[in-house]
């Protein structure tokens, strides 16, 4: 249970891919209210 093992955390980082083990990290996008009032600010 290393880098070289894929299933793992450590072998998601080394091999540069995703899964249940590694999840990615959800961007929060800003809502459609918030950009109108950011609008109507300027």
């Amino acid at each position: 249970m290393g880098k070289g093992d894929i299933k793992t955390k450590r072998g998601k980082i080394a091999n540069k891919s995703y899964g249940a083990r590694r999840k990615r990290k959800i961007k929060k996008r800003t809502s459609i209210e918030t950009k109108i009032n950011v609008e109507k600010a300027k």
